[in-house]
C-alpha cells in the first residue's frame, strides 16, 4: 500500500526558497494553511518540490473530483487544446458549451426546463445568480445564512457571513442583504431559524420585495454543517408562499460529492436556479448558473463572460460528468459511508474529537477549540495528510472521489496517531 514519503524537513530547501520568492511577488491576502509547494499529482497523492509525498484529502478544496491529473481528464484537454483554446462564448458558438450544457441537463432537472451560464468560477456564478434573481423578480432585497460562503467578490462576499476578514474594509457592500440563523449551528434549530425569517419579514422587509433566498444545502466554509432532515423542504415551502426564488448554492457540495449529482435531491428539493464550480471541470476553473428556463429571458449583453465556457475548461467538464456517469456517483456513495465509520472508530478512542458527521465525501469532525484544530491539522500534515479546517474547530475530510477504501483507512491512521500524540502533550490535553 502506498504511503507518504517525508524525505526531508518540511518546507525542505526547495520549498522554503520559492516560498521566500512568492512571499515578496504574490498578494498576502491569500492564505497559507502549510509550507507546501506543490510540485505533481496523480490521484490521491501530491508531490512536492522536495519529493515528499503526500495523502491529498482535501482535493484543492474540493476541486480535484476526478483525482489530480485523471488520465480520461488529461485526454480530453489535450485533445481540446490541440483543436481550440479560446474563442469567448459570449460573442461565438462552439461544440464543448453545448456539449456541457447537454450534459448539465442530464443529471440538473429543473420543472420546465433549463438554461446555464458559464463563468469561471464559484463566486462569479453566484454574483450571476444574484443579478438574474433581480432581474427575473424585479425585487431589491436577497437572504442568506450566518456561516455562509459564498464568494470573495464584492456581490457574492455581500452574501458571506463566515469570518470578518473576509468583509473588513471592503464596504459599503451590496445594500438589501439580510442574514439569519443557519440550523445545525451551535445553539441554533430549525425553529430558531424560522422565527428569525418570519421576524425578518415582519420588522424589517416585506417578503414581495424579497428576490431570492441563497442556501448551501450543506455549509462548506461554515464547517460541513447539516441541516435537520425538514429544513430544506419548508424553505422552499416559504420561497413558494412568498414568491421568492430559491438559488442552491452547490459549488462545494454539486458535481457528486455527496454521492447525488447535487446535495439539494438528498432532500428532494428543487431550487430555482443552482450554482455550480470548484468540481465541475476536475481542476480547471469553471462554473455553471442553471436556471429555470422561464427565469432566464435577460436580453443580450444583459450578462456575459470573456473566459467563462471556454472550450478546454468545458471539455474537461464533460470528461468529468462522464465518470461520474461511469460509477463514480455510486462509489462516492459507498467510500463515504467507509470513511465515517472509520471516523467514528476513530472518535470512539479519544475525547479530542466531538462530533462526526457528513454526505458522501464531504466529511468534517469536530475537535474542542480552535487551537486544538489548528494543531491536529499541522500535525497531519507532518505525518503526510493534507486537510483543511472549516468553520471555527471543525476539520474538512474532502478527497478526490475516485479515493480507496485503503486510502481512507490510512487517513484516518494518520489522523488517530496525531491525535495520539496530542493527547500526550500535557499543555494540549483535553
Amino acid at each position: 500500500m502506498r504511503r507518504p514519503i517525508l524525505n526531508s524537513p518540511i518546507p525542505g530547501p526547495n520549498a522554503a526558497r520559492m516560498i521566500a520568492e512568492q512571499e515578496r511577488q504574490l498578494s498576502p491576502s491569500s492564505t497559507r494553511d502549510y509550507p507546501l509547494v506543490v510540485d505533481s499529482g496523480d490521484g490521491c497523492w501530491i508531490t512536492d518540490v522536495d519529493g515528499n509525498q503526500f495523502l491529498d484529502f482535501c482535493a484543492g478544496i474540493a476541486v480535484c473530483t476526478t483525482g489530480h491529473c485523471h488520465p480520461h481528464v488529461v485526454r480530453a484537454i489535450t485533445e481540446q487544446s490541440q483543436k481550440l483554446i479560446h474563442m469567448s462564448g459570449t460573442d461565438f458558438y462552439y461544440g464543448p458549451q453545448g456539449e456541457l450544457a447537454q450534459k448539465l441537463e442530464d443529471h440538473v432537472h429543473l420543472t420546465g426546463g433549463q438554461r446555464a451560464f458559464f463563468t469561471n468560477s464559484g463566486t462569479e456564478t453566484i454574483e450571476a445568480a444574484i443579478k438574474l434573481a433581480r432581474y427575473a423578480t424585479r425585487r431589491p432585497h436577497l437572504i442568506a445564512f450566518d456561516g455562509a460562503f459564498h464568494g470573495r467578490s464584492l456581490g457574492a462576499l455581500s452574501l458571506t457571513n463566515s469570518k470578518v476578514v473576509q468583509r473588513r474594509g471592503f464596504g459599503p457592500l451590496l445594500p438589501e442583504v439580510s442574514h439569519i440563523p443557519y440550523p445545525g449551528r451551535a445553539g441554533v434549530s430549525l425553529e430558531d431559524t424560522f422565527s428569525e425569517l418570519e421576524k425578518l419579514f415582519k420588522r424589517r422587509v416585506d417578503p414581495s420585495q424579497v428576490a431570492a433566498i441563497f442556501v448551501e444545502p450543506i455549509q462548506g466554509e461554515g464547517g460541513y454543517l447539516i441541516p435537520p432532515p425538514s429544513f430544506l423542504p419548508r424553505l422552499r415551502q416559504v420561497c413558494d408562499q412568498h414568491g421568492i426564488l430559491l438559488v442552491a448554492d452547490e459549488v462545494q457540495s454539486g458535481m457528486g460529492r455527496t454521492g447525488k449529482f447535487c446535495a439539494m435531491e438528498h432532500w428532494h428539493v428543487e431550487p430555482d436556479i443552482y450554482c455550480l464550480a470548484k468540481g465541475i471541470a476536475s481542476g480547471l476553473p469553471l462554473g455553471a448558473m442553471v436556471a429555470r428556463a422561464n427565469l432566464m429571458q435577460w436580453p443580450p449583453g444583459s450578462h456575459g463572460s470573456t473566459f467563462g465556457g471556454n472550450p478546454v475548461a468545458c471539455a474537461a467538464g464533460v470528461a468529468t460528468i462522464e465518470l461520474l456517469e461511469s460509477g463514480l456517483l455510486e462509489h462516492t456513495a459507498v467510500m463515504g459511508e467507509v470513511l465515517l465509520q472509520a471516523l467514528r472508530e476513530v472518535m470512539s478512542g479519544t475525547p479530542l474529537i466531538t462530533e462526526v458527521r457528513g454526505l458522501g465525501l464531504m466529511a468534517a469532525i469536530d475537535l474542542p477549540d480552535n487551537a486544538t484544530r489548528n494543531i491536529l491539522l499541522h500535525d497531519c500534515f507532518h505525518h503526510g495528510l493534507i486537510a483543511l479546517g472549516a468553520g471555527e474547530r471543525s476539520i474538512r475530510l474532502c478527497p478526490p472521489l475516485i479515493v480507496n477504501e485503503e486510502e481512507i483507512h490510512l487517513a484516518t491512521e494518520i489522523l488517530q496517531e496525531s491525535l495520539m500524540e496530542i493527547g500526550q502533550r500535557p499543555s494540549q490535553a483535553a
